[in-house]
């Protein structure tokens, strides 16, 4: 589409002067425009570019219109393009009963009664620009959308090892006895010889698979913990597979990634390899001895070193692909994000924006299972306030846990800080509280409790001696019997009927617990309740005193001056552009060492908000270069995945892709 044509006005009035008349007083406005003397000249002017089309009643009337109700029909997604329709009784229904007829056919329609007043053409026609001027806006951030997702899609099938995600089927005793495709890439038909895998069970595909994959994969699923092997599969052909097996996601039901090469040929190699050795074995069998076991010993130093090589290489492609996939999807999700929350447009438009920001959160997701391949997201411990988090939480509990469930808090005073990451205790307190809804099914009372608590050196947990801070659970519940208590923390075991339970959620509490340095007890009785309390170990630091992260609106208050600094130029506009909405004065820098220069020379900076990873000096010796030359400096780091090297655990840190509201609230973090 041609940029100058697309925001004139096309004026189809083929009766009188009124096209004439029409034309001047765009021109008047500094509108270009462009006069048809035919409903199929409109069609085309149409297919060329314009902003609106001026139409009269009248050019409408008697006129085969299925050519122009076709286009309408047909026009692409994120287009609704507007009509201003001249008419001589107004365009109200009331007035006019043959406008309905226009406004079925037409949609995005404006009514004009002539006569009229220039100011009011005027006025429609730049509101019809002004929404043809979003559509095109809305088009461009799905085609980049759509670059950004083919990006992916091609690094993702051009990887020649053979890769699937599978999920786990379970018998009511817990023995894995199938699993189901849930991708595949292209190297994966090459090297099983499985096409059209994806939805498939492997039992279906494969009905007589040896069971040892299964129970491999299973004990992947159920510990979370990766394994590397080679095997034969005799039900595939015969082949060997070198195979690298991981847990990957946070679904209900854990999914398994499968990372595979096709090692038979070199297993034949080997196999003719130790026929040619029985063969010298009768000459010096105590030399062939220790040459075998040399050639073991070497094999298997390099079949380390490849596995390590191969993981590193994947761990580096997994991290430039999310790095530079971030950064496509910033600016995209920025500039929606925008659109969304200002609510431009009609229904159709903002519902195209909201599928857009889907797409993106989908796109964003699609990264962090591919961050699977190399690295978990680290726990961030913090000095928190454990009884402001309960009161700050219970809202949300409250809507959750129903009606007839009565919410009470017991809170001690004057208690110590914990050492907790607060994002993970949120989580696993609204865990605890849906337990205790479940156990519930009548209704009862639901009691929130924290306390201190000393341990002793002969405490059952085993817990280091001291201070710790209690956060208990205790429901009015049905209860549970020893035997049920015992069990209660082991993956997978759950008391709740099929399709409302996982068994992950309290394992997943009690795994949290330990990995922070405390502990979870369990108290219960049939028909006495429950009780589970959380043992945190205290933390010396001092509590942060800013509130929890303020709307965008109250952040606009803060009229400080904000440094940007990123070498991508979408990524950093987009950034700029939400700081000066929050109200921040903003100045950028598209390199660390153009940052430190505009620091000399401006020392009124109050805040630093760098990417990480840039050519030269990344953002983390940035900010240490930053606080020498401004000691008070308040620093943000952005990355663009979950890369950890040099990072310190206390350094605040926003991941790409991000919306204003986050970037908002990790300010006021700071």
């Amino acid at each position: 589409m041609i940029p100058h044509l697309s925001e004139r006005a096309l004026i189809l009035a083929p009766v009188g002067r009124d096209a004439e008349i029409a034309a001047s007083m765009l021109a008047e406005a500094g509108l270009r425009s462009q006069i048809c003397d035919s409903l199929h000249r409109l069609l085309e002017g149409i297919d060329h570019g314009a902003g609106f089309a001026l139409v009269t009643e009248e050019a409408l009337q008697n006129r085969d219109l299925h050519p122009l109700s076709h286009w309408l029909q047909n026009q692409p997604e994120w287009s609704d393009f507007p009509f201003i329709l001249l008419t001589h009784r107004g365009g109200g229904l009331e007035r006019n009963p043959a406008a309905s007829r226009y406004l079925d056919m037409l949609g995005n329609v404006n009514f004009l009664e002539r006569p009229f007043h220039p100011t009011t053409l005027i006025s429609l026609a730049r509101s019809a620009l002004r929404g043809r001027r979003r559509q095109y806006e809305a088009r461009a951030r799905l085609e980049e959308l759509h670059r950004g997702a083919e990006k992916y899609r091609s690094l993702f099938n051009s990887i020649d090892a053979g890769f699937c995600i599978i999920e786990m089927i379970f018998d009511a005793a817990g023995k894995p006895i199938d699993y189901r495709f849930i991708e595949t890439n292209p190297a994966f038909s090459r090297q099983t010889g499985l096409t059209d895998a994806v939805g498939k069970t492997m039992r279906s595909l494969v009905p007589e698979h040896e069971q040892h994959w299964f129970d491999m994969y299973g004990q992947v699923a159920r510990t979370g913990e990766s394994v590397r092997f080679e095997d034969g599969a005799e039900a595939l052909g015969g082949y060997w597979y070198d195979v690298y097996a991981f847990r990957v996601g946070n679904t209900p039901e854990p999914l398994v990634a499968v990372l595979f090469n096709d090692m038979t040929e070199r297993r034949r190699m080997e196999a003719a390899l130790r026929q040619s050795e029985e063969g010298l074995r009768t000459l010096n069998e105590t030399l062939e001895e220790r040459v075998q076991q040399r050639s073991k010993e070497l094999e298997m130093a390099q079949e380390a070193l490849r596995q390590s090589q191969k993981l590193e290489s994947m761990g580096q492609l997994t991290g430039g692909v999310a790095h530079d996939f971030n950064n496509l999807l910033t600016p995209i999700v920025g500039s929606l994000d925008l659109l969304h929350r200002r609510g431009l447009g009609t229904d159709r438009e903002r519902r195209l924006i909201e599928g857009a920001l889907q797409s993106a959160d989908r796109a964003k997701m699609l990264v962090q299972r591919l961050l699977a391949f190399a690295r978990r997201q680290p726990l961030q411990p913090t000095a928190i306030n454990i009884g402001n988090l309960v009161r700050d939480i219970k809202d949300l509990i409250v809507s959750t846990s129903g009606p007839r469930v009565q919410v009470e808090l017991s809170i001690a005073d004057d208690l110590p800080a914990a050492r907790a990451d607060a994002n993970q205790i949120e989580m696993a307190l609204l865990n605890l509280a849906v337990n205790a809804r479940d156990a519930m099914p009548d209704g009862g009372t639901l009691r929130i409790a924290v306390s201190r608590e000393i341990v002793g050196a002969d405490d059952d947990l085993r817990l280091r001696p001291g201070p710790y801070i209690k956060l208990s659970v205790k429901d009015s519940g049905i209860g549970m019997d020893e035997d049920i208590v015992k069990k209660a923390i082991e993956p997978f075991f759950t008391t709740k009927g099929v399709g409302q339970g996982t068994g992950l959620g309290l394992s997943m509490v009690h795994g949290l617990v330990a990995q922070l340095g405390g502990g979870l007890t369990i108290e219960s009785a049939v028909g006495a309740g429950t009780t589970i309390s959380l043992l945190l170990p205290t933390s010396e630091a001092e509590v942060e005193k800013d509130s929890p992260a303020p709307e965008p609106i109250a952040v606009k208050l803060d009229h400080g001056t904000v440094l940007v600094v990123d070498d991508e130029d979408l990524v950093r506009a987009s950034t700029v552009h939400m700081l000066r909405e929050l109200g921040y004065d903003v100045l950028e820098a598209n390199s660390a060492e153009r940052a430190l220069s505009i620091m000399q020379d401006d020392p009124g900076v109050d805040v630093l908000v760098t990417d990480h990873l840039m050519p030269g000096t990344t953002g983390i010796d940035l900010i240490q270069q930053a606080r020498r030359l401004k000691p008070e400096i308040r620093a943000l780091l952005i990355s663009g995945y979950a890369e950890n090297a040099g990072i310190s655990a206390e350094q605040p840190r926003l991941t790409k892709p991000f919306k204003q509201i986050d970037l908002a609230k990790s300010l006021a973090e700071l």
